[in-house]
């Protein structure tokens, strides 16, 4: 063995430029030892100081050499050690050459044992020093025997059990210290510092225990696999028991964490979304631009769960989603909203409704979808052009809309309500003209010869028509032109299914009420009625002894109340008709006294049996096309003023009637009747004056009423009250004059002393 040398008391570590000096007293010089040249553990080395050295050789085999044939210096053995074995032994001047003297050296047998509980005093001796260290008191040992004793253990053999007991020694005043910060100073600025003071000293204490045990780390731990470093074990145990004291480590991380790094990450974050957002709103389209903010907000919430406190999802998120999202709103509508909603991506408005429910920016989302629903639908509903694809351009327009606001706004209710505002703005533009082609739109559908239209079919595209009419303002206008047109078919037998007619009067009266509906339903009663009344005219033996030869005549007879109004047409009927007529009135009559007849001659039509050089023909005409066609069975030319005079038909409905017999591209006498379903101008314009007559009635109505309860009113309650009650839209200057009209009939009267009060006269 050699003997120790000289250390210094300072002890460095690679994991940390941290320092630490030992609280011990000073180090004694090492003395020089001229006498003993063992170290005195060594069991080999006797009491006159004479090394003793084994071999494997036997004892019989004695090794023989002359120490003057060498000097101390050419000794391959000495000079191996350091610093010297035999330090007794010292250089000689030269000398004459001595008679030569054998030094017999015997090897000895026995093998060097270790003094009895050499390990656990050793130990102690470490143990005490360590102890000490924590509690940074002085220890009696100076390092250099302690660092002799760390050597001496690990040359023996003894390395794993030495680090296994300082780790024990570490872990058990790890653990004490951080137990003693519970409970500590509710202030977490006070309770941080107390961390850091023991976090300190901890660096400290395992600097200058790794400095004592610096041989067994260089030896032992690099020699050993898996084993950490004494710096390293110290680190580990501070973790294990700080993940092991919640409160503690709560306390530490809440301390250090928002301030130290959460809010520097936060504004890094910030800064780096910020500049991100603006680069991509410029180079990418919309949808791009929120499948990539969509990924990002992923990658922030996987970040979260990975690798940050939970507190810090809820503000990074936001911090994301305001550079991404808040910052763009109105450049991401007016970018790509309109797009998006003429391409019907579904799934993309999917994607920013939910990203802007994020922000909560949903208001702005709804008022850009009522802005370019009535943007796009004012350009349907306003083309005049186009007014007969009206309807089932809005339907269709309706039908997108729906779709999108159940798959991609999911079913929000407030866009609900903004798709029907939007919608009723949109309809009403044109006042009565949407309420006209709806009408008219139903009347196509309901009218005989839509093949390949099933009942289910019919019965959903009612359902939506229904839709736009809750929209009308003006439903009364509605009402005229669809009472007009159900009059049509019924009369001329061109419904298409008479439970889908009454279907549609279903709908309407749960709609609007049994009022409404009150004068159609009464036009099916009066069509069953007229059929028990012919089918009863046809059975009477009086009748059938009367009817010309030949003809054949069903009559419809109609409630004037029911009805829409129709003006009295004259027209001369050929001898034959004129006949039939006279035997049915006498016949009714005779059944209904006190009632009167009034034909309905605009109303009539005809099958006729026509002769042709090509054959036989059956022409369904109308009552004036049939007067004007059996003058031509008496004659082959005749001129206009002819045929007036004999037909007395009007001047302009005659040249109608010529018209739709004369002028066809093609051979229409098959087909005349069919002008008969088509509208003019005038019969618009009568149906659009009746309406506002109606209205005249009922808003004279209205004011009676409501004066009538109140006695007294001011112009201003007055007018607010109609407001509320008329179900058609009125400007206030109408309104004004209906009120003149009734002082002037003297159903009102101004007050005396203030004009803008109204009296009611009893």
């Amino acid at each position: 063995m050699s003997l120790p040398t000289k250390r210094s008391a300072t002890a460095t570590t690679s994991s940390s430029s941290a320092s630490a000096t030992a609280n011990f007293p000073p180090m004694k010089k090492a003395k020089s030892q001229a006498v003993s040249a063992c170290s005195p553990l060594d069991p080999s080395c006797n009491k006159n100081g004479i090394h003793h050295f084994s071999s494997a050789a036997t004892a019989d085999n004695d090794v023989v050499f002359d120490p003057s044939s060498m000097t101390l210096d050419d000794d391959p053995k000495l000079q191996d050690r350091s610093p010297p074995a035999a330090a007794n032994l010292s250089r000689k001047k030269a000398t004459p050459p001595q008679p030569a003297k054998k030094l017999v050296i015997k090897l000895v047998k026995a093998k060097p044992t270790l003094p009895a509980n050499f390990e656990e005093d050793t130990w102690a001796k470490l143990q005490s020093a360590i102890k000490a260290i924590f509690l940074k008191q002085p220890d009696s040992c100076d390092l250099e025997k302690l660092y002799q004793a760390v050597n001496d253990l690990c040359l023996h053999k003894m390395g794993s059990n030495l680090y296994q007991r300082i780790e024990k020694e570490c872990e058990s005043h790890i653990y004490a210290v951080l137990q003693s910060l519970v409970g500590q100073s509710p202030d977490l600025v006070v309770f941080l510092s107390l961390v850091e003071r023991c976090w300190q000293d901890l660096c400290d204490q395992m600097l200058m225990i790794r400095g004592i045990a610096l041989y067994l780390d260089r030896t032992y731990v690099k020699q050993t696999p898996n084993v950490r470093s004494l710096w390293d074990m110290g680190l580990q145990l501070f973790r294990k028991h700080l993940a092991l004291s919640p409160e503690v480590e709560h306390k530490t991380v809440t301390g250090i964490y928002a301030e130290s790094f959460e809010r520097p990450f936060l504004d890094c974050t910030s800064e780096f979304y910020a500049a991100e957002g603006m680069k991509y709103m410029q180079h990418s389209d919309v949808p791009d631009y929120l499948k990539h903010v969509e990924i990002r907000l992923h990658e922030e919430h996987e970040r979260c769960l990975l690798y940050l406190d939970a507190s810090t999802r809820k503000p990074l998120i936001a911090t994301a989603e305001r550079q991404l999202l808040e910052r763009h709103i109105s450049a991401i509508l007016d970018k790509g909203f309109m797009m998006l909603m003429d391409g019907h991506r579904i799934a993309d408005l999917k994607r920013m409704y939910s990203l802007f429910l994020r922000v909560n920016a949903l208001e702005s989302l709804r008022q850009a979808l009522s802005s370019y629903i009535r943007r796009t639908g004012q350009g349907i509903v306003m083309d005049d052009e186009k007014d007969k694809d009206m309807v089932s351009s809005l339907l269709e327009f309706k039908a997108s809309l729906d779709t999108i606001w159940e798959e991609s706004f999911s079913k929000n209710e407030a866009f609900c309500n903004t798709i029907k505002d939007a919608f009723e703005h949109l309809i009403n533009l044109r006042q009565n003209r949407p309420a006209e082609l709806i009408a008219k739109f139903l009347d196509e559908k309901l009218r005989a010869g839509n093949k390949g239209t099933s009942e289910e079919e019919l019965e959903g595209t009612l359902d939506k028509v229904l839709v736009l009419f809750r929209f009308i303002q003006g439903k009364d206008v509605f009402e005229a032109f669809y009472k007009k047109d159900l009059a049509k078919r019924l009369l001329l037998g061109k419904s298409a299914s008479i439970d889908a007619e009454k279907s549609m009067i279903s709908k309407l009266k749960t709609e609007c009420g049994s009022q409404f509906t009150n004068k159609l339903e009464g036009m099916f009663k009066d069509i069953e009625l007229s059929k028990e009344i012919n089918e009863s005219f046809k059975q009477s033996s009086q009748a059938r002894t009367k009817l010309p030869s030949g003809i054949e005549m069903s009559v419809h007879v109609l409630t004037t109340g029911y009805w829409p109004t129709y003006p009295p047409m004259d027209v001369r009927l050929p001898h034959e008709l004129n006949v039939y007529q006279d035997i049915f009135k006498e016949f009714y009559l005779s059944k209904y006294s006190g009632r009167r007849l009034m034909w309905q001659n605009s109303l009539g039509h005809c099958v006729l049996k026509a002769e042709f050089p090509k054959g036989k023909k059956e022409l369904a005409v109308s009552l004036f096309q049939t007067v004007v066609l059996m003058l031509f069975n008496d004659a082959q030319k005749l001129s206009f003023q002819d045929i007036k005079d004999a037909t007395g038909i009007e001047d302009k409905e005659l040249r109608r009637t010529l018209q739709s017999l004369a002028c066809g591209k093609v051979r229409v006498l098959r087909k005349v009747n069919a002008i008969q379903m088509k509208e003019t101008v005038e019969e618009n314009t009568s149906t659009t004056e009746r309406v506002f007559q109606d209205r005249q009635y009922q808003v004279d109505a209205a004011i009676v009423r409501i004066m009538k309860t109140r006695k007294v009113l001011s112009h201003t309650l007055l007018i607010t009250e109609l407001f509320q009650q008329l179900k058609f839209p009125i400007k206030p200057a109408d309104l004004k004059k209906r009120i003149e009209s009734l002082i002037d009939r003297e159903y009102l009267e101004r007050d005396k002393n203030n004009p803008q009060i109204y009296n009611y006269l009893a």
